[in-house]
């Protein structure tokens, strides 16, 4: 890849959950990108997609931590449609999620200005630290206008294996819904009609 093309006159989104495997807007390019400082975590509330008001599911957002890094996607987005798509993702991520503007890493020397959206605990569906076995239950639980909550766990799980990127909050939380459920299936005793 020409080096001209990753400056920074482009708009780059970073997606660090979701957006890595459900992508609904157009771009011109995608590439594995990585963020530092920051961690990903289960702290952010759904309300409108992987739960509902009452019973909020549990979506990534993300926490500083010097010396971290998260691994996710950077998409350029095509020139002309940058407020198109903008305004379609300040929709998707409007349930507690500000953009902000962060260096994206495509290696320890390619960079480019990205924009992220992240949740802050200052919006009222964040939810905050949690140990894995409470974010596990109340995730298994939980089922909104996209889907079941533990569907957005185990995609992005896979989606994170497939850039080969590990991140042990990720692991440890999906092990643990798998656990979950088949505790579940053990225990179920169908009954004879």
């Amino acid at each position: 890849m020409d080096p001209s093309e990753t400056t920074n006159n482009k708009l780059w989104i970073f997606g660090y959950g979701s957006l890595i495997w459900r992508t609904d807007f157009p771009y011109a390019e995608s590439r594995p990108a990585f963020i530092r400082d920051w961690s990903r975590r289960f702290w952010q509330g759904s309300t409108d997609h992987r739960g509902v008001p009452g019973a909020p599911g549990r979506v990534v957002t993300l926490i500083e931590e010097p010396g971290a890094i998260c691994w996710g996607r950077a998409y350029r987005l095509e020139p002309g449609l940058e407020d198109k798509v903008l305004a379609q993702l300040d929709h998707r991520e409007q349930g507690g999620y500000e953009r902000q503007q962060l260096p994206l890493y495509f290696s320890t020397v390619e960079s480019v200005t990205g924009t992220m959206y992240h949740a802050t605990p200052e919006n009222v569906n964040y939810l905050g630290a949690a140990n894995i076995p409470h974010i596990a239950q109340q995730v298994l639980n939980a089922h909104g206008p996209s889907g079941p909550n533990i569907e957005y766990v185990l995609k992005l799980e896979i989606s994170l294996l497939e850039l080969g990127a590990e991140d042990e909050h990720i692991t440890e939380l999906a092990k643990a819904l798998k656990q979950l459920v088949a505790s579940m299936a053990r225990s179920y005793t169908p009954t004879d009609p």
